[in-house]
């Protein structure tokens, strides 16, 4: 793989990454709109070394689905992860409630079927409620923003570890979620995908913290930034 920029974490408190270039590139199964090398980070219970998205019981998430004030990621703050410039914020799509694994994930392998075939389809059909900033090292999106929750502009410039938006379920999500991406282009149909690591997390391992330097996490570690 390519050297990786080394970018700022995104979030505090503790996530799963299921999809991310640490275990397989694409990370999301494709290289359109520039996600070749993009990570969605997951929020989990800090009490449980479960690594279930919700509060409540399996079954309950099976046959009603939850909802989103019951999800451990929904409404969390999104940092900026780079000084930069705001080029794009796009707000008011609204969000899936309860969140219900047969709905979303056929919507999203229908959104990803639809997305193969038409390259030139809505973005935001994907990335929900988005921002979308200026870096030296090229275009950070940050995407499925809860509704309402961005609170800046294009045209802002923004230091690391400034409140951009909170986590939601807007767009093509399966769960609240932020899909963190670094591409070479503003526009996702022309944009390559750029490699990134973050400068510093924790991983636990072995019953402790431990923690991770310029790392990019695995599908199976579990991480936090406090």
């Amino acid at each position: 793989m390519p050297a990786p920029v080394v970018v700022d974490f995104p979030l505090r408190g503790e996530w799963i990454a299921p999809n991310t270039p640490g275990t397989k590139v694409p990370s999301h199964g494709t290289n359109l709109f520039g996600v070749r090398y993009a990570i969605d980070f997951v929020g989990v219970d800090p009490d449980s070394r479960s690594n279930r998205f919700y509060r409540s019981s399996p079954l309950q998430y099976l046959v009603a689905g939850v909802r989103l004030q019951d999800c451990y990621g929904w409404g969390r703050p999104i940092f900026s992860a780079t000084a930069s410039t705001v080029i794009r914020a796009e707000d008011g799509m609204p969000e899936r409630d309860p969140v219900h694994p047969l709905r979303d994930v056929s919507l999203r392998l229908l959104n990803a079927r639809n997305a193969s075939s038409d390259p030139g389809m809505d973005f935001r059909t994907l990335s929900g409620n988005y921002v979308m900033v200026e870096t030296s090292e090229g275009y950070a999106v940050y995407a499925h923003a809860q509704t309402g929750s961005i609170i800046v502009s294009p045209g802002d410039r923004v230091v690391p570890g400034q409140h951009l938006a909170n986590v939601g379920h807007s767009g093509n999500s399966t769960a609240p979620h932020l899909h963190f991406q670094l591409m070479d282009h503003p526009d996702p149909q022309r944009a390559q995908g750029i490699l990134c690591s973050f400068r510093e997390y924790e991983v636990f391992q072995d019953g402790a913290w431990r923690l991770v330097q310029n790392g990019i996490p695995r599908a199976t570690d579990r991480i936090r930034k406090q």
